[in-house]
């Protein structure tokens, strides 16, 4: 048995370029090396492979009819029966990113993940199917849009997928075959600088996720954000919980996010609305089981309830 099976996985939607893709790769004498492959198709594509093509012989392709089949003693007894060292998967667009994970056997390790759109749709499916494209681009290493052109929005592309991944590249496929790279640069999405950092309305999820992951920027900072209350009647006299409702990729996946607050000098009533004051110390508290952005309260005053009481990322 092979110590470790190198996985590559390709998603995406019909259309949007993957067996294109995976054929001109197995056509590279640089990526079809002789290495033993298995090509593992989870759907029917529009275009099929010509392996007589190949760089070289080693590949056995494989299919799965259905998610049912998607099991850890299925995919070993397809690698098993090529003798692979390395595994091509073309993933169903509609299956869930998460069953691939699961199925996985031990021995196998997703080395790099690609997901491919077609720039031409990709709006449409990600405002009537966002939970699948959000589903497809928070794990890429690189989003790939194929039949990109002038028109494509660019700047829109590329927050839709911040959106789900800060890490992943993203690339455009243009009609004459070359590929453009995104050149858009990341920067710190508030004034970390400014006296008070204001959070408006439209940007707490950006926040709360910029937080996360990076909160020991934010020790010592003072923010204003607007948010709700969130009172259990167990709390020390001046504490409270702060935070709102953000959608991450769609209506059936929202949770709360929220942060402790001290030094309440104002009683307020459970979901309250208000504009916060505060600022943000990294330290232990029990409500999060380690340490984390703890907010010391300068001012809270009543406020309405925003146009938008969930927050999202876009």
């Amino acid at each position: 048995m092979f110590s470790n099976v190198t996985v590559f996985l390709f998603t995406g939607f019909l259309g949007a370029g993957k067996t294109s893709f995976l054929q001109q790769s197995l056509e590279n004498i640089n990526f079809c090396t002789g290495e033993p492959t298995l090509l593992l198709l989870c759907e029917e594509g529009e275009m099929e492979y010509t392996p007589k093509r190949f760089a070289n012989t080693g590949v056995a392709i494989r299919s799965l009819e259905s998610l049912e089949e998607l099991t850890a003693e299925k995919l070993e007894t397809l690698r098993q029966e090529a003798q692979a060292s390395r595994v091509l998967i073309e993933y169903n667009g509609m299956w869930p990113r998460n069953k691939i994970n699961e199925a996985l056997p031990k021995e196998w390790f997703i080395f790099r993940e690609m997901a491919f759109f077609d720039a031409k749709s990709f709006l449409a499916y990600n405002a009537n199917l966002r939970q699948l494209v959000y589903d497809k681009l928070k794990d890429c290493d690189v989003a790939v849009f194929n039949h990109a052109d002038g028109t494509t929005d660019k700047e829109l592309f590329h927050k839709i997928v911040r959106g789900a991944s800060r890490r992943a590249d993203i690339a455009y496929q243009q009609p004459d075959g070359t590929t453009e790279y995104d050149q858009i640069v990341d920067t710190d999405p508030f004034d970390m600088s400014a006296d008070i950092i204001e959070i408006r309305d439209d940007d707490y999820a950006v926040w709360s996720r910029d937080i996360s992951e990076a909160p020991e920027k934010y020790d010592g900072k003072t923010v204003r954000v607007k948010c709700r209350t969130v009172l259990r009647g167990t709390e020390p006299e001046g504490e409270m919980g702060v935070g709102r409702y953000v959608m991450v990729c769609c209506e059936n996946d929202i949770q709360f996010v929220g942060f402790i607050c001290q030094g309440v000098q104002e009683p307020f009533l459970n979901n309250t609305w208000i504009v916060l004051t505060a600022t943000i110390h990294l330290c232990f508290h029990s409500a999060y089981g380690r340490n984390g952005p703890v907010l010391t309260c300068c001012s809270a005053e009543r406020c309405e309830t925003p146009e938008h009481a969930v927050a999202t990322f876009y």
